[in-house]
This record gives structure tokens, C-alpha cells and sequence, in this order.
């Protein structure tokens, strides 16, 4: 009996293991290689499959979705035979399972190296300035490359990205001073256009200012002038309207000399000869009888004293007030 359970226990286990290899189940977005006698025989899908235990194997196991590979940085030389380092990554998919395990050994290398000698072919042809300026058009070639290689490899390349992309350190030490020349360039720009702006609002609010302090000034002179005609129109026309005489005229000469004198800085000062004309109407005024000119009771007059031949008329007298 001994031997007996043996066997039965070796069959079910036996049994058992090629259940096991029987079924298999793949992941979603996974695909699987069948070979049967070392060839292959088909792919197979996500869910449960069934194969021949012991006949058929499983090549490889392949991950249909999306992947993403970033490759280490790789030297180019430019145009202008200057070194940079280019980091990139690189968004892949596999379409074809089979053509991905047997037209090539390892598709991850061949992406790698295919993209270093694409990045040195695009590179070679750019300067340094147009490189780092360019990375849209550097990304999309290099992306139709690779989708052009890759496709017999059952490989997509959805997207190339140059993660980073370095030049030699005297390089960069020399585009920082340009930068910040070009940024102080830029402030000094800034700020003389400012100071500029700010004397043309300055020299216009000046310029606004004197043009209304002006109008000001003329509109005031010209309101004192014509209050002044005003004041001269009603005195002229008092004066008109009163009719003075030669008497009032000369009276007013007179009360006018003081006036004239007044003030510590009149030196000098001129007579009108209009006064000798008020002098002889006051004389007149003096001479008219009953104003004391005659002698006593009687009746009697005198007789005139002869008439001096008067002087010749002066038309101004300056004398020193001193």
C-alpha cells in the first residue's frame, strides 16, 4: 500500500503543477510570449488564457502601457565646438509585443543610443545661442527620428524631452555678466526715460504756469488801466461840469507846489510855467478894488505906478530844494 500512495501522491501533484501551467492569467495592459519547442507560437491578451502545460512557455512578459526612461546626460559638441550636456527623457509605448522580443534584444538600449547619435546629428548643426533657444524644434526632430527607427521594433515615441541642457561653466559665466549687463542696460534705459518723462511733465506744468500767471498779470493790468481811464473819464468829467475859472486853476497850482517838494530824495525839482499865469490871476484877485489897494476917505484915486516891463517867460525854474 505504501508504494501505492506514493504514486498517488506524485500524480496529484503532478496534476496539480500542470493546472498551474495550464491556465494563465495576464494583467490588463500586459501582453505575454507563447513559444512551443523554443518558437514562438502567439501572444496572449489580458485575462485568462489556457496553454499546453509542459509544451508551451512564456518568453516574456511585456507592459503595454506608457512608459517613461530618462537617460543620463551625453556630451554634444555644438557648431561652435563647444561641449554641452543634454538630459533627456523619453516617452515610449510598446505596440507590438512579439516584434518588441524579437527584433531587437533590449529596445530600452537601442532608444538610448539611437537618441545620442540623433542628439549629436541635430546639435552638430546649431550653435550654442540657437541650441538653447530651440529646444521645440530639437525635440520634434529628434522625436521624428526616433518614431521613424523605433516603429519596426513595434516601439512608439509619443514624446522626446530635453530635460536639460547645461554649457561649460566659463560659458555660463559669461552669459550671466551678459544678462546682467543687459538687465542694468535695462534699468539705466528705464530710469532715463523716467527722469526725461518727469522734466517734460515738469517743464509743461511750468510752461502752463507762466502762460496763466501771464494771462493773470494782463488781465489785472488791464482791469487797473481801465479803472484808472474810469477814474480820469469822471474826474475830467467833474471838472467839466463844474466850469472852473482861471481863479480855481490857480489855487490848485499852488496847493500842488508842497506836494511836489515832498520826499528826501527830491533833489531837484522844475516849476511849470503854467504857475506865473496862476500867480498873475491871484495878483489880480489881490488888486481888485476895495481889497485894501486905496488911501483914506475922499474919494480920491491914485494913479498907477508905472507898469515894469514884465520878464521873459520861463518855461521851467529848477532851483535845489536845499
Amino acid at each position: 500500500m505504501q508504494p501505492i500512495i506514493i504514486v498517488l501522491i506524485i500524480l496529484v501533484v503532478l496534476v496539480f503543477i500542470a493546472l498551474i501551467k495550464t491556465v494563465q492569467v495576464i494583467p490588463q495592459a500586459s501582453a505575454a510570449i507563447v513559444e512551443r519547442f523554443g518558437r514562438y507560437t502567439r501572444t496572449l491578451s489580458a485575462g485568462l488564457n489556457i496553454v499546453v502545460p509542459f509544451i508551451d512557455t512564456i518568453r516574456n512578459r511585456i507592459d503595454l502601457r506608457e512608459q517613461v526612461v530618462p537617460f543620463p546626460p551625453q556630451p554634444v559638441i555644438t557648431q561652435d565646438n563647444l561641449v554641452v550636456n543634454i538630459d533627456t527623457v523619453i516617452y515610449y509605448q510598446v505596440t507590438d509585443a512579439r516584434a518588441a522580443t524579437y527584433e531587437v534584444a533590449s529596445y530600452i538600449q537601442a532608444i538610448e543610443q539611437l537618441t545620442v547619435t540623433t542628439l549629436r546629428n541635430i546639435i552638430g548643426g546649431m550653435d550654442l545661442e540657437r541650441t538653447l533657444t530651440s529646444r521645440e524644434e530639437i525635440n520634434a526632430a529628434l522625436r521624428g527620428v526616433l518614431d521613424e527607427a523605433t516603429g519596426k521594433w513595434g516601439i512608439r515615441v509619443n514624446r522626446v524631452e530635453l530635460k536639460a541642457i547645461e554649457p561649460p561653466t566659463s560659458i555660463q559665466d559669461s552669459m550671466e555678466k551678459q544678462m546682467r549687463a543687459d538687465r542694468d542696460k535695462r534699468a539705466a534705459i528705464l530710469t532715463a526715460e523716467g527722469i526725461r518723462q518727469s522734466q517734460i511733465l515738469t517743464a509743461e506744468g511750468e510752461k502752463q504756469s507762466s502762460i496763466l500767471r501771464a494771462e493773470g498779470d494782463a488781465k489785472a493790468a488791464a482791469l487797473r488801466a481801465e479803472g484808472e481811464a474810469q477814474a480820469i473819464r469822471t474826474v475830467f468829467e467833474s471838472i467839466h461840469a463844474g466850469d472852473p475859472d482861471q481863479k480855481l486853476l490857480a489855487y490848485q497850482y499852488l496847493q500842488m507846489l508842497p506836494k511836489i517838494a515832498e520826499g528826501d530824495a527830491n533833489k531837484l525839482w522844475i516849476i511849470p510855467s503854467e504857475l506865473n499865469d496862476a500867480l498873475k490871476g491871484l495878483g489880480g484877485i489881490v488888486n481888485l478894488p476895495g481889497n485894501g489897494g486905496g488911501g483914506g476917505g475922499g474919494g480920491t484915486t491914485t494913479a498907477p505906478a508905472p507898469r515894469r516891463e514884465a520878464a521873459p517867460r520861463r518855461e521851467a525854474a529848477p532851483f535845489d530844494k536845499d
